[in-house]
C-alpha cells in the first residue's frame, strides 16, 4: 500500500497547527496599538489660560515594602506595568481618573501652557498612569 506524504497525519496535523497561528497571528496584529504604549491615552485639558500640569513628586514608599510605584498603561492596577518610580522621582501630572494621574517623568519637563482645548498628550518620552497615594506636590 502507497501513501503519500501529502496525506500523511501527521503532516495534516502540522499544517493545521501552521495555518491556526498565521490566523490568530493576523487576528492579533489587526488590534490597535498606541505608539506611546498606553492602552488610555492621557489628555491635556486647557481652553482657561491656566497651567496644565502640576508637579509632583513619588513619596511615602515604605523601605521594607515594594520600594517602587508602579507605572501602568491604564488609571488601575489591572492595567499592564510599564515602568516603576521610586521615593524623590519627579513627576508631572496632566490628566486624573479616580486616584490614578496620568503623568510625563524621567525627561526634560514639559511646557505646561494652556492648549485651545482637550488634546491627547503631544510630549514624547516617559508617559504612564500612577495611584495618586504616593505623590506629594513639589513647590514651585
Amino acid at each position: 500500500m502507497k501513501t503519500s506524504i501529502l496525506f500523511s497525519p501527521g503532516l495534516r496535523v502540522g499544517a493545521v497547527a501552521v495555518a491556526l497561528g498565521l490566523v490568530l497571528g493576523l487576528a492579533l496584529a489587526a488590534q490597535p496599538v498606541r505608539a506611546d504604549g498606553l492602552d488610555v491615552p492621557i489628555y491635556e485639558y486647557g481652553g482657561d489660560g491656566l497651567p496644565t500640569c502640576a508637579t509632583s513628586v513619588v513619596a511615602g514608599l515604605k523601605a521594607d515594602g515594594d520600594g517602587f510605584l508602579a507605572v501602568r498603561s491604564g488609571p488601575g492596577s489591572n492595567y499592564r506595568e510599564i515602568d516603576r518610580l521610586r521615593n524623590g522621582d519627579k513627576v508631572f501630572t496632566f490628566d486624573q481618573n479616580g486616584k490614578w494621574f496620568g503623568v510625563v517623568y524621567g525627561g526634560s519637563q514639559p511646557g505646561c501652557t494652556s492648549p485651545d482645548k482637550k488634546r491627547l498628550l503631544p510630549y514624547r518620552g516617559k508617559k504612564g498612569w500612577i495611584h495618586s497615594n504616593w505623590l506629594a506636590d513639589l513647590a514651585g
